[in-house]
């Protein structure tokens, strides 16, 4: 059985069944006559390959309440279900067919996307069209389409897909920001801290006095109306394998004595290793650093420098909520 799916929780690792993994396990508890319920399923499964309550109870992606592993009992009977593996006779209910019944029969080990899309004709069909539509968007320079789309469900599928727009996206803001000047880098750097919620929202809060080429300090932010509290900023903009070096650091350090007890030092480019052990040691001032890819996320994540172009919710069918003892 594959397990691939992971997480930390108490310095333990936790092993989530992957939803390929899933559908053979799903389709023997659902073999015979009675009619199977979609929460009997998932604790029947689970009881099965003798999973514990942590590796049930698990949310390792945006699987909203549910656990990682009924998420994927959810997939893997939606999979099934397409494939005409099983059939639904009640609502949130479950029984095998006869062509599901037909495979059992034949004792094999394992049933994945592949598998389904090579031996059931209007499976395969609805992974072509899937296919198809799917190539239009991604990057080839990323990869191999069809590998994903044969071996991951609709909705990996998208996130994949927004995971490599998000990648663009970082990539374009880091190389904008290199193209503009160094005193345009300092008033963003401000901009984005406000935008974070430094400065409790205030317009006013934030303001650059750095000048380019200065060691010292960049920008501050006033935390409070009095400005008792101060973050104060140093920004770098460096092109990539110009690293800031723990000598930067240390001047910015010296800088905030007696002014700040918060500095945050952000860079285009990297800290070199020395540069991050310099900060990790001074606890006052306590400072932050905020390499490249960090700016550019926290860019995305508070919508300073883009915007959203469109949102699309993708819903599906929810089992538990057709369950007659549920309403």
């Amino acid at each position: 059985m594959a397990i691939i799916m992971l997480s930390f929780m108490s310095e333990n690792i936790v092993f989530v069944p992957d939803f390929q993994s899933l559908m053979l396990p799903c389709l023997q508890v659902i073999e015979g006559e009675n009619v199977r319920s979609f929460k009997d399923i998932v604790q029947e499964v689970a009881e099965k390959l003798g999973l514990s309550d942590e590796q049930r109870i698990t949310n390792l992606g945006k699987t909203g309440s549910r656990s990682t592993f009924t998420n994927n009992v959810n997939f893997a009977l939606s999979y099934l279900f397409m494939a005409g593996l099983i059939e639904k006779p009640q609502r949130a209910c479950f029984q095998i067919s006869g062509v599901g019944q037909a495979l059992l029969e034949k004792k094999s080990e394992k049933i994945t996307i592949r598998f389904l899309s090579e031996n059931y004709p209007s499976f395969a069909e609805r992974q072509k069209k899937w296919r198809k539509l799917t190539e239009r968007t991604i990057d080839k320079k990323n990869g191999d389409a069809s590998d994903i789309i044969s071996e991951e469900p609709p909705e990996v599928i998208l996130e994949k897909i927004h995971s490599i727009l998000h990648s663009d996206l970082a990539q374009e803001l880091l190389d904008t920001i290199k193209k503009n000047s160094a005193t345009f880098f300092e008033r963003l750097v401000v901009r984005l801290l406000e935008k974070m919620g430094y400065g409790n929202f205030r317009p006013d809060a934030g303001k650059v006095i750095g000048k380019s080429g200065d060691k010292g300090i960049d920008g501050i932010i006033n935390e409070d109306k009095l400005g008792l509290d101060v973050v104060c900023l140093q920004a770098k903009k460096y092109d990539d394998g110009n690293s800031v070096s723990s000598q930067s650091v240390q001047a910015f350090i010296g800088a905030l004595v007696g002014k700040a007890k918060k500095g945050v030092f952000i860079t285009t480019s990297s800290f070199t290793p020395s540069a991050k052990e310099e900060a990790a040691k001074s606890i006052d001032p306590k400072i932050i650093l905020i390499d490249g890819q960090r700016l550019a996320q926290l860019m995305i994540e508070y919508n300073v420098g883009v915007t959203v172009k469109k949102i699309y919710e993708v819903k599906r069918i929810d089992y538990d909520y057709f369950d007659e003892n549920e309403l």
